[in-house]
């Protein structure tokens, strides 16, 4: 059977629609998963064995559940959550939904790496910092994060990556990112292998274009 890639260039437009917010929905989930997992992981590093403990229940237990239950459950539970808050019962809709999905979820998996990032910076950096009378929040903001991030950056590059390729999931709510625009518009067409390829190689041309930079930047930073 012959292929027919003829009907993609039409809906071209719908298909930067659909990227657009996939790459949207991959930056403010990164910049909040970094965010949070960073909190994370200076909570687990601390001396309070309460706040530790709780850090590391929340990282064990959204890395131990499929992040499409994840997305499932906050599509249904924010709603809920809103009006306990508020008293009214506003539609949040699927793009807020997911994207809180995404930060909470990703948050467990980027925690683990600025706490790895954290520890291989030497302690006597620490302590240096605190001979020179700084506090442990002065040191961390302003001696060991910034060292550690620059160790960690290959590895959050690479996580982002796989962020970006589970965006597809958001399917399950409706969301229409790039290959459920992709999908929809071959079933309209009735292409939808074409479409479905079409949209696969997007996905392998970006992941592994970025995968590359990855690697050259990880090896200038080893350097």
């Amino acid at each position: 059977m012959a292929l027919d890639f003829s009907q993609i260039l039409p809906t071209l437009p719908s298909l930067i629609d659909g990227m657009t917010l996939t790459l949207k929905l991959l930056v403010m989930a990164v910049a909040g998963g970094v965010g949070l997992g960073t909190l994370l992981a200076l909570a687990r590093l601390s001396s309070n064995n309460m706040l530790a403990f709780a850090a590391k229940f929340y990282v064990n237990y959204f890395r131990s559940i499929p992040l499409l239950l994840v997305i499932s459950w906050f599509y249904l539970a924010v709603p809920i959550l809103l009006y306990w808050i508020t008293g009214n019962l506003t539609p949040v809709g699927a793009f807020t939904s997911c994207l809180v999905a995404f930060v909470m979820f990703e948050a467990a998996y980027f925690s683990e790496i600025v706490r790895a990032g954290i520890q291989a910076i030497p302690k006597g950096q620490l302590n240096a910092a605190y001979a020179l009378g700084m506090t442990y929040s002065q040191a961390m903001r302003l001696v060991i994060l910034p060292q550690a991030f620059r160790k960690m950056t290959p590895l959050l590059l690479q996580q982002s990556i796989i962020l970006f390729q589970d965006t597809s999931l958001v399917y399950a709510v409706g969301l229409m990112d790039f290959l459920n625009t992709a999908r929809s518009k071959g079933d309209i067409v009735g292409l939808p292998h074409e479409f479905l390829l079409f949209a696969g190689a997007v996905y392998f041309v970006i992941s592994f274009s970025a995968s590359q930079v990855v690697k050259r930047l990880q090896k200038r930073l080893a350097v």
